[in-house]
């Protein structure tokens, strides 16, 4: 990611500078630990051996973790994966004398995000302390306010499957680059932010960061949005109104669901990668478009080329680097830590003393398929924190359809029309019927994207509903 220098991120955060555990059982690489980290404006805690690195994480709060892999007693590894159990966001930094593959895979596995094999090159040590405060800043703060930023309030990219961990090399090696990036994933698997983490470690940091839903407008909205138009230009144009591509100058602009434009917008938004050039609905002067794009899609593009729904040419544009986020389902080692994140933000929103999850919950959370995936988890999360009356999540107050592994249709006494179950039950303490019915509607939308691969008017045929229809309760359930 890019050299953001430690004062920086101090300035960003003010309650305290950047505060750095260094536990190494040789005095003389702490010392030279201690000199370097604090050129770079960090605090540095120093540990004789682990089993010190382990009482100071309990005494104090860390932002990065640098340890020596093989102690005595209590080693790196250990210390690693203590700090990550108190505050998944914290950063590690490996040193080891003895380099393997194994020992690579092991600390990237536990969380490190990157290691060192002495002796060290000081550059190379000050090189990878400022991508791993980039990261802790871009994981553990949100992303600065701006009237064009959706959503503040995001969820930081968090995991530890080695998918996760390959995103992160990944926007680590892209972000400082102006390449035009394509994020592809399922809906609720965190594409919008990936995207703003490439733009908070990129060059183009300080500027703005804007968002338009492709899908949510129709042609005539969506120009006008992205490139503006001038007075007259239709019919309620009563004035000059700047698009996305000039408020987000010198930024970075995220197309979402760019699989869902019009054959004669991916024309225009062709030409914009290919000139850096656009015009105001409307207007006659062309406006230079000094900015990042990145792309995202919920489709597969590559299919829609071969079919003639999209352009092989904007493809290409599009498609300069790829990044992949898999959906929940198929990373589940990363559950756990996004739940016990969301338990956090939403206890702390509610005021609620609720820490962490039961067993049972936990292992209800790691059965469940999640068609949803992190939005469906998010959306779990904040109905059993809202809902529990203890210090710990109990299963039961987890949804009925993530406790039963399921789908959240009602339960009934045998298969109805379509498969559906018929003859619901109604619990002996009642239901929230709204809710419940909220919750089959949501399932089954996300499970009709899935089996249509994203198209939307293909998930709206599978329920027999109209397009038009189909959008509204999509957006009201964001799913995508």
């Amino acid at each position: 990611m890019s050299a953001v220098s430690a004062p920086a991120l101090a300035a960003q955060v003010p309650q305290r500078r950047p505060r750095v555990l260094v536990a190494d059982d040789e005095a003389s690489m702490r010392e030279l630990l201690t000199i370097v980290l604090r050129r770079e404006g960090c605090e540095v805690v120093l540990a004789e051996d682990g089993r010190q690195g382990l009482a100071v994480l309990a005494s104090q709060p860390i932002d990065l973790v640098v340890s020596d892999l093989k102690m005595p007693g209590t080693s790196g590894v250990e210390v690693l994966r203590a700090a990550k159990r108190r505050d998944p966001t914290i950063e590690g930094l490996m040193i080891t004398a003895y380099a393997s593959y194994e020992t690579a895979v092991e600390a990237m596995r536990l969380g490190a995000c990157d290691y060192l094999t002495k002796p060290f090159d000081v550059n190379e040590l000050r090189a990878k302390v400022r991508k791993a405060l980039d990261r802790r800043l871009s994981r553990a703060v949100a992303p600065p306010a701006c009237e064009e930023t959706r959503n503040d309030d995001l969820t930081p990219l968090i995991g530890r499957s080695q998918a996760m961990l390959d995103v992160f090399k990944l926007i680590g090696t892209i972000a400082p680059t102006p390449s035009t990036v394509l994020i592809a994933g399922e809906s609720g698997t965190g594409k919008e932010l990936a995207a703003r983490t490439i733009h908070l470690n990129s060059p183009r940091r300080e500027r703005p960061f804007v968002a338009l839903n492709c899908g949510a407008f129709t042609e005539t909205l969506l120009e006008s949005e992205l490139f503006g138009h001038v007075r007259g230009a239709f019919t309620g144009a009563d004035s000059t109104k700047k698009g996305l591509l000039e408020v987000a100058d010198k930024g970075t602009v995220f197309l979402d669901e760019v699989g869902e434009m019009s054959p004669a917008m991916q024309v225009k938004l062709l030409r914009v990668l290919q000139e850096r050039r656009f015009r105001r609905v409307g207007g006659t002067d062309e406006l230079e478009a000094d900015i990042r794009v990145i792309a995202a899609t919920n489709r597969d593009l590559g299919r829609a080329v071969a079919d003639g729904r999209f352009r092989e040419d904007l493809y290409y544009r599009l498609n300069v680097i790829s990044v992949r986020l898999l959906p929940l389902r198929e990373r589940r080692e990363d559950v756990p830590l996004l739940a016990q994140h969301f338990v956090v933000k939403y206890a702390r929103q509610m005021g609620k003393p609720v820490r962490g999850l039961s067993a049972a919950a936990l292992a209800s959370l790691e059965r469940h398929q999640w068609p949803g995936n992190i939005r469906e988890l998010e959306n779990a999360i904040e109905r059993a924190t809202a809902l529990e009356q203890t210090g710990t999540i109990q299963e039961e107050s987890l949804p009925e359809h993530v406790r039963r592994g399921g789908d959240p249709a009602f339960e009934g006494t045998g298969p109805g029309e379509h498969g559906l179950k018929t003859s619901p039950r109604l619990p002996e303490a009642g239901i929230n019927l709204e809710a419940h019915v909220a919750s089959i509607e949501r399932e089954l939308i996300a499970q009709a994207l899935d089996r249509a691969d994203g198209v939307k008017t293909h998930a709206a045929e599978l329920l027999g509903m109209s397009f038009r229809s189909f959008r509204y309760y999509a957006k009201k359930y964001q799913l995508g």
